[in-house]
Formats: C-alpha cells, structure tokens, sequence
C-alpha cells in the first residue's frame, strides 16, 4: 500500500538525514587529517545526553541545545589537542586507534556522569503526527530534516565561500602546499575537530526526542555514520548525505518490508558490498582526487 511505503519512505528520510550529519563529521576530520575518526559517534551522545541533563535542570530547550552542541564542540577540540594533536606525527592506523580509545573515554565519563538509563528529550515543538498521504509524519522528523538541509548549506558556504573553509580544503587536497603558502595544517585539524563535534551534538539533540539516548548510544550511531560515509565515498562531502540517506532508507524498508530484527545488519551488509564492489564509494573517496 502507498501509506505504508511512504510511512517506512518518511522513517528512512528522518534517520538518514541522523547518519548524514555523522558521515559528514567523519567526511570533515578525514579530509583534513586522513584520520577515521571513531570518535564521532560520542559527539552524537553528548549532543542527546547533554541536552536532556540541562532540559531536566530547568534550562530552555533551545538553550540546552545550543550548549550541547558548544560541549560538543570543546570536546572535539580537545580531543584534537589533548590525543591527536601529541602523535601527529604516528601512522595513520595508530591516530584511529588512539580516536577509538577517546571514544571508550568519553562513554565511560558520560556514564559516570549521567548513568546507564535511557533518556528521552522533550520534542521541539510537540508529537501531534501529520498525516500525508495516509501516513503519519512526527513533527520531530520535519525538524530533523529542516535543521539537516540548514546545516548541509551552511557546510556548503563555509567550505566555498570563506577563508576558513578553504583553507580546509586545500589541507585536504594537498598539505605540503598549504604550509607553503602560509596554512597551518594544526590549526585546520583543531577547526575540523570541532566542527565535527558541533555536527554530531546536533545530530544527537535531533534524534533524542524519537530514538531516546544513552550514554551508549554513539556506538552504533557512529558505526552507520561510518557506513554513509564509506557507502558515498570516504571525503567526499556529498557522497556522505546521499550514503547516509540511502542507508536510512535501506533500513527502514528492510524493517517493513522483511523484519526488523535484521534493521541492524543493514548498513553492515552494505559495506562488505560497498568494498567488494565499489571501494571508492558511490560518488568516488576524496583520497582519490587529493595531488
């Protein structure tokens, strides 16, 4: 029926949009540093964790958001500073795993911090659905996907239209050249960090409200934005919002359609996939264009 397509199309959309933000957080940090960033998914948990904490203390939603997001961001800067930046210097492999270990960090802090339960935030502006097409779409989910498409031309602007974003860009296609002419690659991985951490608190304070959150819950979040952004091409900022909404859509017809015991396997049966058949990614890595 076309109710029930459009109900999983709208299911699929909503948390999409969730994995495109993490891929490109992922997308970012590899750009400028050539570093998997297993972080990524605990930026996504304090963006929830940290917005229900100050919700509960009595502060405005909207002003609980926009302090996850700065959390957010200072932990990823510190992170860059406080892990990255000491071995910049190591192997690649050794810089993603030392981003594993400040993930296991930072878990372990936030359940110390804010305990082992689930936690639900509040909806933006209410849970009436609306009905379209015979299917129900949350208010919640038009914000996830508003505030999504927002952040993506924001990104767009930043990377085309100021010095800051280019400068980014062009540590990521050719660092030795950058320092030349007068670029420090440090300073670009701080911003990247950060950048990144805003982009996953933002990611999290959206999806609370439908998924709840706990002080776990960037484990898998992660994982799928990982997928998105291997699925569109590893760096290649557009590849990670088509990769993330394919892998939202996928999911969730696979939920409907055939069961949703097998909704997690999804994403991991479309990377064996993705480098079997396409190592590059759908719209190509963006290691593959660097010179």
């Amino acid at each position: 029926m076309l109710s029930e397509f459009l109900q999983f199309l709208f299911a699929g959309v909503t948390s999409g949009s969730i994995y495109a933000l993490a891929a490109l957080g992922f997308a970012i940090i590899f750009n400028a540093s050539g570093v998997i960033n297993f972080a990524q998914g605990e930026f996504i948990m304090l963006g929830g964790m940290v917005s229900v904490a100050l919700a509960a203390a009595g502060l405005p939603l909207p002003f609980a958001v926009v302090a996850s997001v700065l959390v957010s961001v200072v932990v990823g800067i510190g992170v860059e500073k406080g892990a990255i930046e000491p071995a910049r210097r190591a192997e690649t492999v050794t810089l993603i795993i030392i981003t594993i270990g400040a993930s296991i960090l930072i878990q372990g802090l936030a359940q110390v911090i804010f305990g082992k339960g689930q936690h639900a935030l509040q909806p933006f502006s209410g849970d009436t659905p609306i009905l379209v097409g015979g299917a129900s779409l949350l208010p919640q989910s038009l914000w996830v996907l508003g505030v999504s498409a927002i952040v993506v031309a924001a990104l767009w602007g930043f990377f085309n239209r100021t010095l800051a974003g280019k400068a980014m860009l062009a540590v990521s296609y050719n660092r030795l050249g950058a320092q030349l002419v007068g670029i420090e690659p440090r300073r670009v991985w701080l911003v990247a960090f950060g950048l990144s951490g805003g982009l996953g608190a933002v990611a999290g304070a959206l999806s609370a409200p439908i998924t709840m959150t706990s002080y776990d819950a960037g484990l898998m979040l992660g994982l799928k934005g990982f997928v998105a952004a291997t699925l569109g091409g590893l760096g290649n900022g557009l590849g990670a919002v088509v990769g993330g909404l394919l892998l939202g859509v996928a999911e969730a017809m696979t939920a409907g359609y055939v069961s949703s015991a097998y909704k997690d396997a999804v994403p991991f049966v479309l990377i064996l996939l993705v480098l079997v058949f396409l190592p590059r990614g759908l719209l190509g890595a963006r290691s593959a264009d660097r010179v």
